[in-house]
């Protein structure tokens, strides 16, 4: 029987131990696709063993990354010391401040026990959410609060209290801050059976004064402000938990979450690169690594990294307003302002939450720095936004809670990279703070603004009267409706006009959220801002620092471009849902009338032309706003997205993709610019739903190898494919990537300009294209100038295009042609020869004549030439001049010897530009060499 008993017992805990590895991982943790746990990215937080006299000492003062510490783990806190009673279990108190990590190290302790690995001395480990116990409203016995969580556990034997099995438990209760703790006598009674109905406050205090299960062992997790809630008669040892203090830490937790990526994800050497990047950045003493004391930042700072780095089209859709929203949501929950402060009233209603008054006072505090481009804050404005007007001692004594839970969670002092973090200040300067991650400033500011928050006090007392009149109205109304049965005076009616002050307030409102919509607008599209980077590349050197020689000099005002996106983030249903789970609801109807007034004036801005930053910055903003409908209405005014110079990353290109697959399929781009923006292979693959929407697709100065045009050759296959015009110039492609274009053509009847200038190809390339042309009978022009063509394959792709029925112009200068070949070119594309004209376009003459084409041929070369091989310009220029020179003195007329004249003056200026700036390139390499 005994056996069976252990058997049964064995069973139980598995099953307990089953129940808690399903439950360990936060719902923030599964946004990244659920390959994260605590087993595989857990770094150990500093965590050191205080005596009860050092319980409230500061947390920066353990923050001296020069200084050594010995760091205990939770294991170590529970052996026995000399002291130690062993007819009792220890109460240990694990504090520390917001986002040093105690729910991580909670979870991960679970976890570990599960497994075997830790706290062996224990057969049951029962952990509590104190959020959860503060919410029963019922009385419950210690049996029932366990058996309600863990049915397993119901009627177990070692919460009977009979001898000393209670030895074998440790209670787990976390985030004792949430409830309200009495340990007077008077207020609190004594219990010592398990089976005995109490309140939930009332069991815990119990259990920790060893009236009820003496011999279990307790460990709680607490914040700052809550220490003093238990008495240090009750508590066996204290621990505070002091997040990362040296960069050591930090390295090794963005290693862990960043070097562990699901198999098609980004390659190990690119998060290898960021890592390397991120301590650079955390050694120089950066704001980013004083935020990074905090495991929270930490975890902000790798997940806005995976969203900027790692993001593709099988990752769950992530925005980054989605992951700030959920950073609050993972360090507040649904914390209600006042909790567990004792009696008194609170500041706010009982039921206010605290994350709305953190938008009441931070989010006001950071709407005013951005209003007037300020980062830091001295003390005084802290005091003057935050807790100002407070004034009985219960509001002080929340204040000072506030302060210490939240506000140093928000704000840390600011530093300056030019002195040493242990440089003290001088009389006359002033210690600042600033936002401890800089876009949480306008993130909070944008929340300030949707929720309504942003008022003026003529908007806020007409609210009060509004609703006083309106509730004065319904009882005048209902009192004279009585008497109108009796006595009907007409004149009774003007109090009808009582119900019109409500209606009028409530339009009053609606024109508020239209001008929180022009607001969103206005801000997206500042004048000063226009050419700024765009605001992902903000982002991303916040994070990892700007490296190099070319450091960017500090301007007093700082661009909050990432404010408007943020307030398009927080209208997106999902987001609303997180912020209603923190007490901040954003209606329906205030969403619909701020995207009705946004729109409006989205379209109006649209209608002036735009730089490509800003562009990029607007798509990211349909993007965040994820609503279908509003990107296709706002998209049906853009007919062109020109990108180029910017940098392209894997999240751009998903957002551009994204973006466009809002829009019907009858909606089509006329032009997409890609040029110069680092395109790779990958990025051609997520971006091939968004070419298929497009006429003229310009690719060129990508360094495309032939790998992509596999991919675009199955882009030109694609029935749904409409692109017209193709520019592959300045990539790589070389004869396997043509080849791959021209397996395409026979299945492609919608491409009419293919430019292929300066892609390496050669003649056998240029043979293979010229038998491929017949195959598709809509081409009308070829370009491929700058190549290595020979007289023979230019003359076959001159016979392919004579016989073509539609190809009307072929570029084929700067290719190494003799001065025969040049001659042959033009007598094959002469119609009196062939019976129909092509334009070739192989040299300024044609014959002894200038060709109509000058222009156009120059124009390209000028504008290339910097980018060019100079020497192989400046010898094709020469050519040029010697052609010229030739033609010149074969004219009789005195008027065309001056039009040549004209036309080499201008090569000889472009080949003197090209000279000089090739000396200056080489003054200034000479100028930056270090003297030996």
């Amino acid at each position: 029987a005994h056996t069976q008993v252990q058997l049964h017992n064995m069973e139980i805990y598995r099953e307990v131990k089953k129940y808690l590895k399903k439950n360990h991982l936060p719902q923030e943790e599964k946004q990244f696709g659920g390959y994260f746990s605590p087993e595989t990215m857990h770094v150990d937080p500093l965590i050191l063993e205080r005596k009860p006299e050092e319980r409230a000492r500061l947390l920066s003062s353990a923050f001296s990354p020069h200084s050594q510490h010995l760091s205990k783990t939770v294991e170590e806190l529970f052996e026995p010391s000399p002291s130690w009673d062993s007819s009792r279990g220890l109460n240990v108190l694990l504090y520390g401040a917001v986002g040093t990590g105690k729910s991580t190290v909670v979870r991960k302790l679970v976890l570990d026990w599960c497994r075997g690995r830790t706290l062996g001395q224990f057969k049951l480990l029962i952990p509590f959410s104190c959020e959860d116990l503060s919410q029963l409203s019922k009385v419950s016995s210690l049996r029932d609060l366990v058996s309600r969580k863990y049915l397993q556990l119901r009627k177990h034997p070692l919460l009977s209290g009979e001898g000393d099995q209670a030895r074998d438990i440790l209670f787990l209760f976390n985030g004792l801050e949430k409830m309200k703790l009495d340990f007077r006598i008077g207020s609190t009674e004594l219990c010592s059976d398990p089976n005995e109905a109490l309140p939930p406050a009332v069991v815990v205090v119990n259990l920790l004064r060893k009236y009820l299960l003496p011999q279990a062992s307790i460990l709680v997790t607490t914040r700052l402000s809550a220490v003093d809630r238990v008495p240090p008669k009750y508590i066996s040892r204290h621990a505070q938990i002091c997040g990362f203090i040296d960069p050591d830490r930090q390295r090794a937790y963005f290693a862990k979450r960043l070097l562990q990526q699901p198999d098609d994800a980004a390659p190990k050497e690119e998060a290898q690169a960021l890592i390397e990047l991120l301590y650079l950045n955390l050694q120089r003493e950066s704001q980013l690594a004083t935020a990074c004391f905090l495991p929270s930042y930490c975890w902000l700072t790798c997940a806005t990294l995976h969203f900027l780095h790692f993001t593709n089209a099988n990752a769950p859709i992530r925005t980054l307003t989605g992951i700030y929203t959920s950073f609050l949501r993972l360090n507040f929950g649904g914390e209600v302002l006042g909790m567990g402060t004792g009696a008194g009233t609170p500041i706010q209603d009982h039921h206010n939450s605290l994350m709305l008054y953190v938008v009441q006072t931070v989010g006001k505090l950071a709407f005013d720095g951005v209003t007037n481009k300020r980062m830091s804050f001295s003390e005084k404005e802290l005091e003057q936004w935050i807790g100002g007007k407070t004034k009985t001692d219960e509001e002080l004594r929340q204040l000072a809670m506030f302060r210490t839970d939240v506000l140093d969670f928000f704000l840390a002092p600011s530093v300056d990279s030019n002195k040493p973090s242990s440089a003290k200040l001088s009389e006359h300067e002033e210690l600042r703070y600033v936002f401890a991650a800089p876009a949480m400033q306008e993130y909070l500011a944008a929340l300030y603004v949707v929720l309504g928050e942003n008022k003026s006090a003529l908007e806020i007392l007409s609210k009060q009267v509004s609703k006083a009149i309106g509730q004065a109205s319904e009882d005048v109304n209902a009192l004279l409706a009585i008497i109108s049965k009796f006595i009907p005076l007409r004149i009774f009616t003007i109090f009808n006009l009582l119900k019109l002050v409500p209606k009028l307030f409530e339009k009053f409102t609606v024109r508020n959220q239209g001008r929180i919509g022009r607001t969103l607008a206005t801000e997206m599209f500042r004048t000063e801002d226009s050419y700024n980077e765009d605001v992902l590349d903000q982002v991303e050197q916040n994070l990892l620092g700007v490296h190099g020689p070319h450091q960017p000099q500090k301007s007093e005002e700082h661009p909050f471009e990432l404010y408007p996106i943020f307030m398009g983030g927080l209208l997106n249903y999902g987001n609303r849902v997180l912020l209603q789970q923190l007490g901040c609801t954003i209606q329906n109807d205030t969403v619909a009338q701020i995207t009705k007034a946004l729109r409006k004036y989205l379209v109006r801005e649209l209608s002036k032309p735009q730089p490509p930053e800003e562009l990029m910055d607007l798509l990211f903003l349909l993007y965040e706003f994820q609503n279908p409908r509003l990107t296709a209405e706002v998209l049906s005014y853009i007919r062109s997205v020109r990108l180029r110079n910017i940098r392209m990353t894997s999240l751009k290109c998903y957002v551009l993709s994204s973006v466009l697959s809002c829009t019907p399929p009858s909606y089509h781009l006329e032009v997409l610019d890609l040029s110069s923006c680092l395109l790779t292979c990958d990025m051609i693959r997520i971006l091939l739903p968004a070419f298929r929407h497009t006429h003229h697709l310009n690719l060129q100065f990508n360094s495309l190898g032939p790998e992509p045009c596999l991919l675009l050759s199955d882009l030109l296959r694609d029935p749904k494919s409409c692109i017209k015009t193709l520019e592959l110039c300045d990539n790589p492609i070389l004869n396997a990537g043509a080849a791959s274009l021209l397996e395409a053509l026979p299945e492609n009847q919608s491409l009419r300009h293919l430019s292929l200038m300066h892609t390496g190809l050669a003649d056998g390339g240029a043979v293979e294209l010229a038998q491929a042309l017949h195959k598709h009978s809509s081409l009308e022009e070829l370009n491929v100038a700058y190549n290595n063509i020979g007289d023979n394959a230019a003359l076959s792709l001159v016979d392919a295009c004579r016989e073509h029925p539609t190809i009307h112009t072929l570029h084929l200068y700067l290719n190494p042609l003799s001065d025969v070949g040049k001659r042959s070119l033009y007598v094959r594309g002469d119609p009196s020869k062939s019976g129909r004209k092509v334009r070739v376009l192989a040299s300024v003459t044609e014959g002894s004549d200038l060709s109509e084409d000058w222009h156009p041929i120059l124009s390209v070369i000028i504008e290339n030439a910097k980018s060019w091989d100079r020497e192989r310009v400046k010898q094709q220029l020469r050519v040029f001049l010697r052609d010229l020179e030739w033609g010149r003195q074969q004219q009789p007329s005195f008027w065309k010897r001056l039009h040549f004249r004209r036309v080499e003056r201008g090569i000889r200026e472009t080949l003197k530009m090209l000279e000089k700036d090739q000396v200056a390139h080489v003054c200034d390499v000479c100028d930056k060499t270090p003297a030996k």
